[in-house]
């Protein structure tokens, strides 16, 4: 799925077509979160599979930072981990009324990605953020609202109807304008934007191999298979 994200973001931001791009789910959810099969499959050793994991999360996230066009998050349901610390990047977001926004890191003895450790704390405040990102609080499309993570909401049965027409509305407008418009608005910060992507990731790295993390994801598939 990483791959994929950064071949269409660097597709779109290359084709002189396309004014915005929009972002959705598949089905009833948004985000499932990063898939924790892969700390299990394959032959390499732990601290490859970090380094790897290190050097993909890494590019993953700087193809957010970098895409040069509006950004819209169409939230369709539940998001979870880096579906959620993503958003942060993106330059508007829709949630429906059945969405919810959750950052299990430390549950999974992880830590902050996506450059979440700088903008949600800029953005909804330092004690919201830090219930999210290192007590893995689960926050609804309302406290999301009310914390400006998000900018509106709207009703599960009418959610695609609603947003369609507020993208198809942007993207009428002058395609350069708007560049120009979030190169003023986001451009000041992609420096220090790479500096904590770079942080971050490399926390995961060490976290990855740690017996916190290796632990946890053991008991996370040890519930699952009594399931």
């Amino acid at each position: 799925m990483y791959l994929e994200l950064i071949a269409v973001l660097k597709e779109l931001a290359n084709d002189g077509n396309v004014v915005v791009a929009a972002v959705t789910g598949a089905g009833d959810f948004f985000t499932s979160g990063n898939d924790l099969s892969n700390f299990t499959i394959g032959d390499d050793p732990i601290p490859v599979k970090a380094e790897k994991g290190r050097v993909l999360l890494t590019e993953f996230i700087g193809a957010f930072i970098d895409f040069p066009k509006p950004l819209i998050g169409l939230v369709n349901g539940p998001a979870v981990g880096i579906g959620v610390t993503t958003l942060a990047l993106y330059d508007t977001v829709y949630a429906s009324d059945t969405a919810t926004f959750h950052t299990p890191f430390t549950t999974l003895g992880q830590s902050a990605e996506g450059c979440s450790s700088l903008l949600f704390p800029r953005i909804m405040g330092y004690s919201k953020a830090f219930e999210m990102l290192a007590f893995n609080r689960k926050m609804t499309a309302k406290e999301a609202l009310d914390a400006s993570f998000i900018s509106a909401i709207f009703p599960q049965s009418s959610f695609r109807k609603e947003t369609m027409e507020r993208v198809r509305a942007y993207a009428k407008l002058p395609r350069n304008s708007l560049m120009i418009a979030k190169k003023l608005v986001r451009g000041v910060e992609r420096d220090l934007l790479h500096k904590v992507n770079k942080a971050e990731t490399d926390h995961l790295e060490e976290r990855w191999q740690s017996d916190e993390c290796l632990n946890a994801i053991a008991q996370f598939f040890s519930r699952k298979s009594k399931l």
